[in-house]
């Protein structure tokens, strides 16, 4: 190669770090999120093993136990948001363009999402109809989500999340033991509360997170 070659080679967009952009870039950020999301998952997902979940509390204790899993869920959760974010500064790579009639859709369908997690917390008849209002929030979230976000990145993240929380409600069905201690089930009011309170947070992430975030949602 000549050095005019070697010049033009050098410029290419896969190799330029114009405020720290580029193909490494993108794939450190790739690589941190897949890593995390191995992590989050996969910690989550050994909980769905009772029977090896029982047999490692019974060696190690309850509470070693709960904080081996909260600092692995930490970790993973870490890895997950700095990947993405390190993924999103250097760069998109589109798989795929979303027609920009599924953004409102999008943004309708994350309401109830947050409604239905928030609904978890403050158990009425919501819950009692969705049994586990938590995972039919995120997968909701994870959906809407896949809906609007049509690169690698976006793909992998909603999709592994969306396809973690099916599998969860299904191994949900399947356990036999009773779980963790249930949350007593109000009526009619908690329902309001937990429609107010996921409402509120909704309008803050979509007003407020997003638009610091550097990805404005509202009126785009």
């Amino acid at each position: 190669m000549d050095a005019g070659g070697l010049r033009c080679a050098l410029q290419s967009p896969l190799l330029r770090y114009p405020n720290g952009s580029g193909y490494w870039g993108r794939f450190m950020g790739l690589a941190l999120l897949l890593i995390g999301l191995i992590d989050f998952i996969g910690v989550h997902v050994f909980v769905s093993l009772r029977h090896s979940r029982s047999a490692l509390i019974s060696r190690i204790g309850e509470r070693p136990y709960r904080g081996v899993f909260s600092l692995v869920s930490l970790v993973g959760l870490g890895l997950i948001i700095y990947g993405f974010a390190r993924y999103r500064a250097d760069g998109l790579i589109p798989v795929w363009s979303p027609p920009s009639f599924l953004r409102p859709i999008t943004e309708l369908l994350m309401w109830p999402a947050f409604v239905f997690v928030i609904a978890a917390y403050i158990p009425g008849t919501i819950k009692t109809t969705l049994r586990h209002p938590m995972l039919a929030g995120v997968k909701l979230w994870a959906f809407a989500h896949l809906l609007t976000n049509g690169d690698l990145g976006g793909m992998i993240l909603f999709g592994s999340i969306l396809g973690w929380a099916v599998y969860d409600r299904i191994a949900l069905k399947r356990r036999a033991d009773v779980g963790g201690p249930r949350i007593p089930v109000g009526g009619i009011k908690n329902d309001l509360l937990a429609v107010v309170v996921g409402t509120l947070i909704y309008l803050a992430v979509g007003f407020v997170f997003h638009p610091l975030a550097g990805v404005p949602v509202f009126g785009r």
